[in-house]
């Protein structure tokens, strides 16, 4: 039986390498039908409590919120943007759990995340490892992939072997 992985980059670049990775991630799993998200077709005002109470939460976030729904699993990569989330994204997640602040709807999840320095977008990853439990998570394994532009090729995916290596004993410990 086909799974659903939804996969997407947790960046509003158009370019984003967070979501090549997810992509990427997400076609290495097996009979798994894959949606890939793009933050931008989920752009909202900024959140806030005077919004909502004014104008309710955004359809938008309940489109988000119910393709999250049909998952089997889902596939994050983190852009890094000072450390944290980039705020397209923590907007989406601010709106969202305001639906549910178990928005993940305890779906099996996997957590990555990259960018061209050598951390890889550490910092975002143990933040998102450690908040994403309460927003229901299923936190199945997660990856970093440092100097994305030294070890990925659109064409062929992570070029390091070791990488490789160690995000495929990951995907094939995800039984979906």
């Amino acid at each position: 039986m086909t799974k659903k992985i939804i996969a997407f980059g947790a960046s509003s670049s158009k370019n984003s390498i967070n979501k090549q990775l997810a992509t990427y991630a997400a076609s290495q799993f097996k009979n798994a039908d894959v949606e890939v998200l793009d933050l931008n077709e989920y752009e909202m005002p900024i959140f806030s409590l005077d919004k909502e109470s004014e104008n309710g939460i955004p359809e938008l976030a309940t489109d988000f919120f119910n393709k999250l729904g049909t998952a089997d699993l889902i596939v994050i990569s983190f852009a890094e943007h000072n450390g944290a989330y980039s705020t397209a994204f923590k907007n989406i997640f601010d709106w969202t759990s305001r639906i549910n602040p178990k928005f993940l709807q305890e779906k099996q999840t996997l957590l990555m995340a990259t960018s061209p320095g050598p951390r890889g977008g550490l910092s975002v990853l143990e933040i998102a490892k450690n908040r994403f439990p309460f927003q229901g998570a299923v936190i199945k394994g997660s990856f970093s992939l440092p100097s994305f532009n030294d070890n990925f090729k659109t064409e062929e995916g992570i070029t390091n072997k070791e990488l490789k290596s160690e995000l495929l004993e990951i995907v094939e410990s995800i039984a979906l």
